[in-house]
């Protein structure tokens, strides 16, 4: 019982999207602008910083939320409950039931877990990622170092054999909903991170997106 409990509070929480939330309130739908995903980072250039960073926070918040219940409430019986939780956090994220099972990427969930799950390792992974992203200057470096990195730097951390079984998924996930971001920067069609950066980040937002 306690494993479908951690799969159903895990998926449940990683079904609320407060992108989707948002798109309803302003009425505007995010697939059909920007990145066309339902994201922070299409978020923020549709609709600007301040949403972006909300959205970000939230989906971070969900994911970890998702594993700090089911590792307190479930722990003495499941010792992976937390992880199990999580990684349906994430699959809730990118599949909900009520999109159509079209949601999210589901990188920002992913930190949320990795967060709960060792905060140290998570610093290392942003830090790491970061300097790694900003020197590729493509954003698919990101998910892409910070999954295979978490799923290594926990299981050796662990050196538990289920710690990978669960972590190895959330890995498969994330660069698989990524792969879209490596086609385009292969094709020169991504725009880089740098350029994101001083339009998004440091620049304006424009007034079709208050």
């Amino acid at each position: 019982m306690e494993i479908l409990w951690s799969v159903l509070i895990g998926y449940a929480l990683g079904c609320i999207s407060p992108s989707a939330i948002i798109s309803k309130l302003k009425r505007r739908n995010l697939r059909q602008e920007g990145t066309g995903n339902l994201g922070a980072t299409n978020v923020t250039m549709v609709f600007g910083k301040g949403w972006g960073v909300f959205v970000m926070l939230f989906d971070i918040a969900k994911g970890a939320a998702a594993y700090l219940i089911c590792d307190l409430a479930f722990r003495d019986a499941i010792l992976h409950a937390g992880l199990i939780a999580g990684l349906c956090a994430m699959l809730g994220h990118v599949f909900p039931f009520y999109l159509g099972f079209k949601g999210g990427k589901g990188l920002a969930t992913f930190g949320g877990v990795a967060l709960a799950y060792n905060p140290l390792l998570f610093l290392i992974l942003i830090v790491s990622c970061m300097v790694i992203m900003l020197i590729v200057n493509y954003s698919y470096v990101f998910p892409y170092v910070g999954a295979s990195l978490f799923c290594i730097g926990a299981s050796l951390w662990s050196l538990d054999i289920y710690v990978f079984l669960l972590t190895l998924p959330m890995a498969a996930l994330i660069i698989y909903k990524h792969f879209g971001n490596l086609k385009k920067a292969r094709s020169a069609e991504d725009i880089t991170v740098r350029d994101y950066i001083k339009k998004h980040i440091f620049g304006k937002k424009s007034e079709k997106a208050e």
